[in-house]
């Protein structure tokens, strides 16, 4: 499916405040509420074992320590600005706002994934880019992508338990493999994701890396049409392999501080469309190859800034916060990522902050 598009594609080549962002989770409230119930697979009972996102987000903690004014998860980021470019191909299967033609301010944020705000780079840490579109009409659209092609977990259950498989032995500093075994024996979507995710090996760099919303959504056209779509973000750069060997700690995002400096990053928005039958409950299957992909504009990244108060630091990017002609599919990692963002962000913005180990003015000084 965006295999073939990506290749497609490369060869014809407002910050929101904290306050903003608290007003917006007000706005949403309905559906946090919503969410925190409806993950919780208690069969309609509250029980002392369900799941629930305060329990997600202790084990993150567990497994990387507590670090204040940090989410609980892609914790090590780079805050980026920049703005959307719609050619109105959209339009075509949204009435949202977003796809008619014209330009909008986006705030974005570069990742990676993990607990750990001061990590090593890594070229095979998973990378995050979300980004909050900043609408005409008052509305904001939110999404938060990553360089998979699949997600590893079908369900929020399926995620905790391999995050408790996944917690790294003190001898070894790696998982214990009977417990890991036991859990794709378990899992079993788990363990074909991860063979897909081999597939399809790390670029060099955030700049050339694909980004998808692996989660799908429906999209209602003006005729009132709804159709299941899933987006990515294909780079306008040549993609790179990765690095054989680590160049510094923090190779990745000075890499990316120094590429937007000499000039802008870009990427083609691209939705796919499925067809009746394609999963859109399941974030572990990709959808089949030959569905229709709708090129709807570009995303350019032209400025990026440490993270501190009034920038992307302060952005939930919840992927419920949805304008009109865009809504959750039935997938239920959804409503779960809304409701442990919203637990993440609740904690962190009560918390003290250190700076970032991550300061743009840095890298510039010592080019």
């Amino acid at each position: 499916m965006a295999d073939d598009t990506e290749r497609r594609i490369l060869r014809s080549r407002t910050d929101i405040s904290r306050r903003g962002v608290l007003l917006g989770l007000a706005a949403v409230g309905g559906i946090a509420a919503v969410d925190v119930g409806g993950f919780l697979y208690a069969k309609g009972r509250l029980t002392p074992d369900a799941l629930t996102p305060s329990r997600i987000a202790d084990r993150f903690e567990q497994l990387g320590g507590k670090h204040e004014g940090f989410r609980r998860n892609h914790a090590k980021g780079l805050s980026a600005t920049g703005h959307f470019d719609s050619n109105g191909a959209g339009a075509a299967v949204s009435t949202a706002v977003v796809f008619q033609p014209g330009r909008v301010p986006v705030t974005g944020r570069f990742s990676l994934s993990g607990s750990l705000p001061d990590a090593a780079d890594a070229s095979a840490t998973v990378r995050g880019l979300g980004l909050a579109f900043a609408l005409p009409n008052g509305e904001q659209w939110r999404t938060a992508m990553v360089n998979l092609p699949v997600f590893l977990d079908s369900t929020p259950h399926g995620f905790y338990e391999r995050l408790l498989a996944s917690k790294p032995v003190a001898a070894t500093g790696k998982p214990d493999p009977e417990k890991m075994a036991d859990f794709l024996a378990r899992y079993p979507e788990t363990a074909a994701a991860m063979q897909v995710v081999r597939q399809h090996p790390p670029t060099s760099g955030f700049g050339d890396s694909t980004f998808r919303g692996l989660n799908a959504f429906r999209v209602t056209d003006a005729a009132g049409v709804t159709a299941p779509v899933r987006w990515m973000l294909v780079p306008e750069r040549r993609p790179l392999p990765a690095h054989q060997a680590q160049p510094g700690k923090n190779y990745l995002f000075d890499e990316v501080i120094r590429a937007v400096a000499a000039e802008p990053l870009r990427w083609r928005l691209v939705l796919t469309v499925g067809e009746p039958g394609d999963p859109t409950h399941d974030a572990t299957k990709a959808w089949p190859e030959g569905r229709r992909t709708v090129d709807v504009g570009t995303v350019t990244i032209d400025s990026v800034q440490t993270e501190e108060a009034g920038n992307a630091r302060d952005v939930n990017f919840d992927p419920l916060v949805l304008p009109a002609g865009i809504s959750a599919s039935d997938d239920p990692l959804l409503n779960a990522r809304s409701a442990v963002y919203a637990r993440s962000f609740t904690r962190r913005s009560g918390e003290p902050t250190r700076p970032s180990a991550v300061t743009v003015q840095e890298v510039l000084d010592a080019r």
